[in-house]
């Protein structure tokens, strides 16, 4: 049985609390597909390849509430059109891309928002933060003024049976929470992604 966008979008937020952000991923769908989302409700919409985002952009100008998420990870040399192109950044790895984001967000008078992408378990296939990494680099982190650091990405690996999987997203918040008691000005953490 082929149920329409709408409906499952439907079925989605019928099975969340209204505090969950449901983020549309549409890498590979058409802007028709998006058109539709939209209609249904939805104005968050994520992409991880930033020059098929930026086409798509130019051809939804009309439908000016949409957030835009960037959920891949970020080449060096495509920093600059992250920031200039996308409200989130959901995959902010490293210490040097944040402050890298941070300059070039100063310099195009933007401020995105972003997750610190992390690590709960040692995955050599992911991009990341290791949890003792990240809590060594929150005072630097913490001078980033420009981007707007809110919350914490991670993906599990892959093969994890449900239990598992359900871990790493709850060691991801007793994370956040661990940082946000820490009171750091500028780490807000009070998304999860």
């Amino acid at each position: 049985m082929t149920h329409s966008i709408a409906e499952r979008i439907a079925e989605i937020r019928s099975q969340v609390p209204d505090s969950v952000r449901i983020v549309a991923v549409t890498k590979t769908v058409s802007v028709e597909a998006i058109r539709i989302a939209y209609a249904a409700g939805i104005r968050d919409f994520g992409e991880n390849r930033i020059s098929e985002a930026m086409e798509k952009q130019e051809q939804l100008q009309d439908l000016s509430d949409i957030t835009w998420h960037l959920i891949g990870h970020i080449q060096s040399n495509k920093a600059i059109k992250a920031v200039q192109h996308f409200q989130w950044i959901h995959s902010v790895d490293s210490l040097k891309l944040a402050q890298r984001l941070d300059r070039l967000a100063q310099e195009s008078d933007c401020q995105p928002q972003v997750c610190l992408q992390v690590k709960i378990l040692t995955d050599p296939n992911k991009y990341g933060w290791t949890v003792s990494e990240l809590l060594e680099d929150l005072a630097e982190l913490n001078q980033c003024q420009q981007i707007q650091i809110k919350g914490l990405m991670t993906i599990p690996p892959l093969g994890l049976n449900h239990s598992e999987t359900v871990s790493v997203f709850e060691q991801t918040s007793e994370l956040a929470h661990k940082i946000q008691q820490q009171g750091w000005s500028n780490l807000e953490m009070k998304e999860l992604s």
